[in-house]
């Protein structure tokens, strides 16, 4: 059968990989083209595009770079209908691909969307065209079955594909030690702007607890300069490239930002504090458009408190040492945590979710 994937980040590629792995498997003679990174390509896919010229991140980016995105999608559609594939696997991503969804499905490919957009979040109104345009959603966060079946549209919870990722970095030789004092980690983004903003209120840390080494993950999108000029005169502050598996392995606790990272701590299972700060007007819009109950992933899927999540106006230096705090001395509040963690790894690893995802993109194809 012939698969066209695209995927337009670095996540996408990671899982993108993953599928493509397990497609090799369950159909020996699949012809997989994709848009994707260095992993999709390793795996086995033919490169079209990689994600490094597609990632425009922000509503000010995307109209910075409108041409470029426009001239990204007539491309992509011109290179499907000369390939003529079986079915196409959308992975994430979901600017781009929702409109090469509604433009594919009335010319008759079938279509998989692989991890939901986030649309329990905000702009729940996508919901009609998703229904319209995919033929197969496959959602990797349990609830969603639910939202959508509100909408009367079935979709496949398959499981969240980090769960094996995670597994096999936790199986992994363990690295050497990445201090001699105890690690606190911090993961403060990937955006500049945020970044900005949130690490130096998290850096703050460091005077409080000089018996430990703080270790920031430095996303690869950030100047050593820009890190080193925030990180300042702080002798227990390191960083790390590349290595956030790593420094999850050995950290005590950690300081996250929003995001994929705040469930990814929670699997390696370090006690956690969650930052969220942004500027006034996108909080201000921000809060008026999004309808969740929390921000980290880990207390949307337990629906509870699990995480402290400290957001806006309640990220500063007296609420996060209060956290913190709670997390390195408290064995009660620890213990709770990581109950809770062990309750979430079963609630996302009941699946493989890139075996499950390969199985119906197979199915599919061959209808």
């Amino acid at each position: 059968m012939k698969y066209y994937i695209i995927a337009g980040e670095a996540s996408g590629d990671l899982h993108g990989s993953n599928l493509i792995k397990q497609l090799k498997q369950q159909d020996t003679a699949a012809d997989i083209r994709c848009w994707g990174g260095d992993m999709m390509q390793q795996a086995g896919g033919t490169l079209v595009k990689h994600y490094k010229d597609l990632a425009f991140m922000g509503f000010i980016e995307v109209v910075m770079n409108i041409r470029t995105v426009l001239r990204n999608m007539e491309f992509c559609k011109k290179d499907i209908q000369q390939y003529q594939p079986d079915v196409l696997v959308l992975i994430d991503y979901a600017g781009f691909n929702l409109r090469i969804a509604e433009w594919a499905k009335p010319l008759g490919y079938k279509i998989v969307f692989y991890i939901s957009p986030q649309v329990w979040a905000w702009k729940e109104s996508r919901v009609k065209k998703i229904r319209r345009s995919v033929d197969k959603m496959l959602c990797i966060l349990p609830f969603e079955q639910d939202f959508y079946k509100k909408w009367e549209y079935e979709v496949e919870y398959v499981g969240h594909p980090l769960i094996q990722v995670i597994r096999e970095a936790k199986e992994k030789p363990a690295d050497p030690p990445l201090s001699d004092k105890p690690v606190i980690a911090i993961l403060p983004g990937s955006r500049k702007q945020e970044v900005s903003v949130k690490l130096p209120i998290m850096l703050t840390m460091a005077k409080h607890f000089p018996d430990y080494q703080f270790v920031v993950a430095q996303a690869p999108s950030l100047d050593d300069a820009f890190i080193q000029e925030l990180i300042g005169s702080h002798s227990n502050v390191s960083t790390v490239k590349g290595q956030t598996y790593t420094l999850l392995r050995q950290a005590e606790a950690a300081l996250v930002t929003s995001g994929t990272a705040t469930l990814e701590t929670a699997l390696f299972g370090v006690p956690e504090v969650v930052c969220y700060k942004g500027s006034a007007i996108s909080y201000f819009f921000a809060k008026r458009l999004i309808k969740v109950k929390y921000i980290a992933l880990v207390n949307l899927v337990m629906d509870k408190p699990v995480v402290k999540e400290l957001i806006q106006h309640d990220l500063t230096e007296e609420n996060l040492l209060k956290e913190l705090t709670l997390l390195l001395k408290n064995k009660e509040v620890r213990n709770r945590i990581k109950a809770d963690y062990a309750a979430l790894w079963t609630k996302l690893g009941e699946k493989d979710a890139s075996r499950r995802a390969a199985a119906v993109s197979y199915a599919m194809a061959k209808q």
